[in-house]
């Protein structure tokens, strides 16, 4: 009986241990997380609403954009906070908010530049931003522009950008430009242009791109990973 006895006490403490031992790592895990999602946020600069963020993404045109536009960046969104924390709206299929955090990781090589308007603390007052919300919100929920059409039925990242300043804010925020006015002589391009448009392709349609965004005189680089 006592051989029994201490063979079911060593069994016991052998499952005490071992739960233990789980329980010790599992808070460590979720420690781990969290310290992992603190170091993610520090990291993260100072931001402000109306603040615009441009990536390379990983998309199937990503490619062709960048040789058309002889620029690196291909895509970007409009940086808002809500309750504190920073979020982005883009027009991806479809507009919609991602945040921060998760627009940084999912673009290539996590690389991001974060541009700011000149004198943005005169310019965009919390009436203007209100106002500029207010349209963005608006787009919510539409479809992706494949085609980049100058119509509100359907949106691409850049055009959602340009047309929230434009009518929130009177702002032109990058130069609008024909899509002739873009360099379509590579095989990506011409490929790409094939496959959207057929043999009927628009050259006369306006177009803003990131890149023009981006290289706007109005604008200021506040961050860059």
């Amino acid at each position: 009986m006592k051989k029994i006895a201490v063979f079911v006490l060593l069994i016991i403490c052998t499952l005490l241990i071992g739960r233990s031992y789980f329980h010790i790592n599992a808070t460590k895990a979720q420690n781990g997380s969290l310290d992992k999602k603190v170091k993610s946020s520090a990291m993260l600069p100072l931001l402000k609403d109306g603040d615009m963020i441009f990536q390379s993404s990983i998309s199937p045109q990503c490619k062709a954009v960048q040789l058309a536009t002889h620029s690196p960046y291909s895509h970007c969104g409009l940086i808002f906070h809500e309750q504190g924390k920073p979020y982005v709206l883009e027009a991806v299929q479809p507009v919609t908010v991602t945040s921060l955090t998760d627009w940084i990781a999912r673009g290539k090589n996590k690389h991001y530049v974060i541009k700011r308007l000149k004198e943005a603390d005169k310019v965009l007052s919390a009436e203007v931003f209100a106002k500029m919300k207010g349209i963005g919100e608006g787009f919510l929920g539409k479809n992706y522009d494949a085609t980049f059409e100058w119509s509100d039925s359907r949106i691409y990242c850049s055009e959602l950008i340009w047309k929230i300043y434009k009518r929130g804010a009177g702002i032109e925020v990058g130069k609008l430009e024909k899509l002739k006015d873009f360099d379509l002589s590579s095989a990506e391009v011409k490929s790409k242009l094939k496959e959207r448009y057929g043999n009927h392709i628009p050259l006369e349609e306006t177009v803003i791109s990131p890149a023009s965004i981006f290289n706007s005189d109005l604008l200021i680089t506040v961050a860059s990973n």
